[in-house]
């Protein structure tokens, strides 16, 4: 299994928005690239946080951090910058937002 999901350029997006950088106040983040990972693996697989692969860390310490940084905004900074400049590479339409005309019903009396 891969630990890395977030690709180079991905990761030099977001790395400067986030808490545990070089030169700032307070710990520094053990691996903030692998623990995105981690999120971004439970994401697409959506599994109990007990399941998280031993290779991300324990998932204790993974789940304590996400709730760090959903209580300090860090996730939704990061939204917020990523949003400015969307990623078009994945649309999905779907039929639940194309309206058509009903089929009217011929009743045979």
């Amino acid at each position: 299994m891969s630990r890395r999901t977030l690709t180079d350029a991905q990761w030099e997006r977001i790395e400067g928005l986030l808490p545990g950088r070089e030169g700032l106040p307070g710990r520094s983040g053990a691996d903030n690239r692998l623990f995105i990972d981690a999120v971004l693996w439970l994401k697409r697989t959506a599994p109990p946080w007990r399941d998280l692969p031993p290779e991300f860390g324990k998932w204790t310490g993974v789940h304590a951090r996400f709730r760090r940084w959903a209580m300090a905004g860090v996730w939704e900074r990061l939204f917020n910058a990523s949003s400015t400049d969307p990623d078009f590479e994945y649309v999905l339409i779907d039929s639940t937002i194309c309206k058509g005309k009903p089929m009217e019903r011929q009743w045979s009396e």
